[in-house]
């Protein structure tokens, strides 16, 4: 018989225990023995059938020798890092959907997994139930993977979708978010692009082998997107997404988040509602895209799940020994990136535009005084923005300027 504990009894923790009971016998199936849940630590009290797995107290899941798994699923940094890193110490399995604490502390977390020889798996950490992690590591893992990008985070997309679809403002868009509980009270990670960020770092330690530290990443949010923006990007045929993105250039690697024009056509422009959807271009593979429901109770629970059937079923650690620490200088500025924006300004007419911006493509506006919307050239995002900053000393006002990138 394995005995495996959960840490943390919210939405993702309960949809672990409900899901391991519905299909009980599938996973013992695919283990090959028995399994139970012998513990749930959680603060509050538990009603049902689930009351008597109860603790209060981290050292008696910590202290048993029976329990060999633990599920994560508290959150934040602490005190979900100490009690992880004493567990994989102990020799325990962790299984966790904590993207944070995996961003920020993966490195050192799974160095002790390694050593201990135990596993620490963090599907359920970027995406929900969308299979990405697992994939990148067994499936596509031996080609050289080039670049991921993807909409990670289900809010912002929402709430993007609602002003595409129905016109809303960002805040109405919002609120309708938060009373249909996609959106938290203090949304902030959500649409100010931490969120992503963290994913994003995740998914490059994965594909790219080394740590990436989230808050190194060039993060821009949506609160700063207009319903005049969304008009006028669909009137361009494009659409606006909060895109997350970590490319290969030489030994090393470029990381950002921010909101981007992409084109129509693209899959991801196509990826709506609090669905999210990840691109990985490889060298051999080219474009693969994973794509579905990134948070939910049973989503999510569901790669918790996979990922503790995995780690039972392991005979050594399965995926601990890819990802390293960085040097110093492994992360490339954003600002050397080469892009080309969506630019809207108000006064000085196409002719007084082209003269600060170079040739650009108008897609709305051609008479003085009215408002312009345009793309530029390409160029490094530094230039770029000094042209934007330069524009303003010259009668021409930036009302937006936002990235359009190749997906």
């Amino acid at each position: 018989m394995d005995y495996f504990a959960i840490m943390g009894h919210g939405v993702v923790g309960s949809g672990v225990s409900e899901l391991f009971y519905k299909q009980r016998t599938q996973i013992e199936a695919r283990i090959g023995r028995p399994m139970e849940l012998k513990y749930i630590l959680d603060r509050r009290e538990l009603e049902g059938e689930l009351s008597s797995k109860l603790t209060h107290r981290f050292e008696d899941i910590l202290e048993d020798q029976q329990v060999g798994y633990v599920v994560e699923c508290m959150g934040g940094i602490d005190p979900a890092y100490d009690y992880t890193r004493r567990l994989l110490e102990a020799g325990k399995s962790v299984i966790t959907s904590n993207k944070e604490l995996v961003a920020q502390k993966g490195t050192e977390l799974l160095a002790i997994a390694r050593k201990r020889h135990v596993n620490y798996l963090f599907e359920a950490s970027v995406g929900g139930g969308i299979p990405v992690i697992h994939p990148l590591y067994q499936c596509i893992g031996f080609n050289q993977i080039d670049e991921i990008a993807g909409i990670l985070n289900g809010t912002s997309n929402y709430i993007l979708t609602r002003m595409f679809r129905d016109g809303m403002s960002l805040d109405t868009a919002l609120k309708m978010a938060q009373d249909l509980g996609y959106a938290e009270q203090d949304p902030s990670a959500d649409i100010d692009g931490a969120d992503a960020r963290r994913k994003i770092s995740i998914l490059g330690g994965v594909a790219f082998g080394r740590h990436i530290d989230a808050e190194a990443v060039h993060t821009e949010g949506i609160r700063a997107i207009t319903s005049a923006d969304v008009a006028l990007a669909e009137a361009g045929g494009y659409a606006i997404k909060l895109i997350g993105r970590v490319k290969r250039q030489g030994d090393r690697v470029l990381a950002a988040v921010s909101p981007a024009l992409i084109k129509k056509e693209s899959p991801l422009a196509n990826v709506d509602d609090v669905y999210n959807a990840i691109l990985v271009r490889g060298a051999d593979i080219g474009d693969v895209m994973f794509y579905g429901r990134g948070a939910g109770k049973l989503p999510t629970g569901s790669a918790i799940i996979a990922d503790l059937i995995d780690a039972a079923r392991a005979t050594d650690t399965l995926t601990t020994h890819h990802w390293q620490a960085s040097p110093p200088d492994y992360l490339i500025p954003a600002s050397e990136e080469k892009i080309q924006l969506f630019v809207r300004v108000n006064g000085g007419g196409p002719r007084a535009v082209e003269n600060v911006f170079g040739h650009v493509e108008f897609i709305h506006g051609g008479k003085n005084g009215e408002e312009l919307a345009f793309i530029t050239g390409p160029d490094t995002d530094a230039r770029l923005q000094a042209v934007v900053a330069l524009s303003n000393t010259m009668k021409i006002q930036v009302q937006s300027a936002i990235r359009l990138l190749p997906y």
